[in-house]
């Protein structure tokens, strides 16, 4: 955390020393918060973090305004800091403000450090990464919005992105923000049924593709998914299609090639002056009811609060290497792959591949060749790689690493203790991240903190600048402040980085979020009931297949985890387990994220037997 007294040690041998270090600490802290936060000189009496957080809750429109006028580049200044009403659902922040995404991104730091990696495209083969410096990305990014607005995209329109984590999808997304488009990036894993429906809802008459995926040494055809899916979405135009292999794919004439027609561009496109409050994406997430809800992120709040966020929870500095191992489909991969770690000029890393290809190692491989400073993963590839064993971690020099991150999920102590000893060697601080699609960034971390603060394992523990907490009585609505006490986590006062809507669902928006509880956003309700049997009813799941497992004699782990309903990216699908366990089970939603749909059948049948009920469901 910026100590001006890291690596200082002295004998302490007499209470003198001690007073002397503890003093030592004190003048850190002082010194600390302004060389990390410049504007907090602007701050009168904050000397450390825990005067920093106040100062942000309690002086919101001085916090936010100082930090945004520091950090992002506006073409015009804002007048207004926020302009929120939780009881009607509206969250304004930075009016009258105006700026482009793209250059907050990529032209600032052109003009600085144009040869500085901006992306390293980890490909599924170990080896072949591709770096692209921020001139580079520019220019991909400037071809691309030309040849965008040639196909008739303009302002306002959105665009959907159907792409495996590479740099022609981050400059996909970049160039509809230069020129004014919203983008839809849909998770390419989706059924064409599931991306259908996005298409619809967001109606798009572009969408952006690739002729195929490569993913754990396996081939999908992924433009052969958005040709059934377009079937069915009268909107779509024209589709643009990028080659990840060299297998040729049957082309329509709606189908555009996008290398070949982007080089045809300019290497200039004009930045669109966009509004703060303008959209920047929609990103649907998949609802329990079935029906997934567009959340839309808008323009200046979103970016700002990412880039914060990305610098700040992660200890990150200039030409660290970030490696967040998230696919770009999940609000993870863009806060914490494309949009915070470029606007604070980063080095940051696509991973295209599985944890476990071409081997258990591949992660902590990755770690050595690409000198990554800064890992953030989910805690079931933990868990998965946790069973392998100590060597596939210990094979490889993992000293570059600073923090450890974990993101999607609750991750167990168990998990936790391995992924600070083993992989961290004792020295990395673990971030357990608390957060949602529809909070835009982390809320709930346990950095930034005062230097030398404790972290627990498998605890968030610490809201952000910004977040003030309040757990209620879920009946009477009343703030809860004993320590054993389950209630509904909101948060009590708004902050850039939330989504503003639901797509054509405003009414659904306020409903969800802020009606429940007047005058709070509500984060989740905490059940501690279900809870707990979510986590039984998952380690009971594990146990069982252990068990078969050794019956069979099969070495395999990935046989052990397979039952539990996944996405692609590693996640536990927490909600199926909950519905599950609730016996609601034709309540299940969309579960066409899941890498093995089948699983939620074994699991089903295995609680059937954890309760003794051999009723057919």
């Amino acid at each position: 955390m910026c100590s001006l007294w890291r690596g200082f040690s002295l004998p302490l041998t007499t209470s003198l020393n001690r007073r002397f270090l503890k003093c030592c600490r004190q003048l850190s802290r002082s010194y600390n918060i302004e060389s990390c936060i410049p504007e907090a000189v602007a701050f009168q009496g904050v000397s450390d973090h825990s005067g920093l957080y106040k100062f942000s809750v309690n002086e919101s429109d001085r916090f936010w305004g100082a930090v945004a006028r520091q950090r992002l580049s506006w073409i015009s200044p804002f007048h207004t800091v926020q302009n929120c009403d939780f009881s009607q659902g509206k969250i304004k922040w930075f009016e009258g403000g105006k700026l482009n995404v793209s250059v907050n991104c990529l032209d600032r730091h052109v003009h600085t450090s144009p040869e500085r990696v901006a992306l390293i495209w980890e490909r599924d083969e170990p080896g072949t990464e591709v770096k692209i410096t921020y001139r580079q990305l520019l220019e991909l990014t400037c071809r691309l919005g030309n040849l965008l607005k040639r196909q008739g995209v303009r302002r306002g329109d959105c665009v959907t992105i159907y792409m495996p984590p590479c740099p022609l999808a981050v400059a996909s997304m970049l160039a509809c923000a230069r020129i004014g488009a919203a983008h839809n990036v849909v998770f390419a894993g989706f059924s064409s049924e599931a991306l259908a429906d996005r298409i619809r809802d967001a109606q798009s008459s572009t969408v952006i593709t690739v002729n195929q995926g490569v993913r754990g040494g396996k081939v999908v055809d992924l433009k052969r998914t958005v040709d059934q899916a377009v079937q069915n979405c009268p909107s779509v135009q024209q589709v643009l299609v990028a080659m990840r292999t060299e297998n040729t794919v049957a082309m329509t004439d709606r189908d555009v090639p996008l290398e070949e027609e982007m080089m045809k561009e300019d290497v200039v496109c004009e930045p669109v002056a966009m509004d703060s409050e303008d959209v920047l994406f929609l990103l649907y997430t998949s609802g329990s009811t079935g029906k997934p809800k567009g959340l839309v992120h808008t323009q200046a709040g979103y970016l700002l609060y990412t880039a914060l966020t990305h610098r700040y929870v992660f200890n990150y500095h200039d030409r660290d290497v970030f490696g967040c191992v998230a696919d770009i489909g999940w609000i993870t991969g863009h806060s914490y792959i494309v949009y915070g770690p470029l606007c604070n000029g980063g080095t940051t890393v696509l991973f295209e591949s599985t944890p476990v290809y071409p081997n258990p190692g591949r992660y902590w491989e990755m770690v050595e060749r690409l000198g990554i400073n800064q890992f953030y993963g989910a805690p079931t590839a933990i868990r998965l790689l946790l069973k392998y064993g100590d060597e596939w971690v210990q094979n490889y020099n993992r000293s570059s690493l600073k923090t450890l991150g974990s993101v999607g999920e609750p991750i167990n102590t168990e998990a936790w203790e391995w992924y600070h000893r083993v992989v961290g060697d004792g020295r990395c601080p673990v971030v357990d991240t608390w957060w949602q699609t529809e909070t835009g960034g982390i809320c709930i971390a346990p950095r930034p903190s005062d230097p030398e603060a404790e972290i627990v394992p498998g605890m968030a523990m610490r809201p952000f600048y910004g977040i003030k907490p309040a757990l209620l009585d879920t009946e009477v609505g009343e703030v809860l402040s004993s320590n054993d006490s389950t209630g509904a986590l909101c948060i009590s006062q708004a902050w850039p980085g939330m989504a503003r809507t639901i797509h054509n669902h405003h009414q659904r928006f306020t409903e969800t979020y802020f009606q429940p509880y007047p005058g709070v956003y509500v984060f989740v309700v905490l059940k501690k009931a279900v809870m707990v049997q979510e986590d039984v009813l998952a380690q009971q799941l594990r146990e069982m297949v252990s068990r078969s497992i050794a019956k069979y004699a099969c070495p395999d782990f990935i046989q052990v985890v397979r039952c539990l309903p996944k996405t692609r990216s590693g996640k536990i699908m927490r909600r199926v387990l909950r519905k599950v366990v609730e016996r609601n089970t034709d309540e299940l939603g969309d579960l066409s994220t899941l890498d093995d749909p089948d699983s939620v059948h074994e699991v089903i049948r295995g609680h059937q037997r954890l309760r003794g009920d051999g009723k057919q469901q």
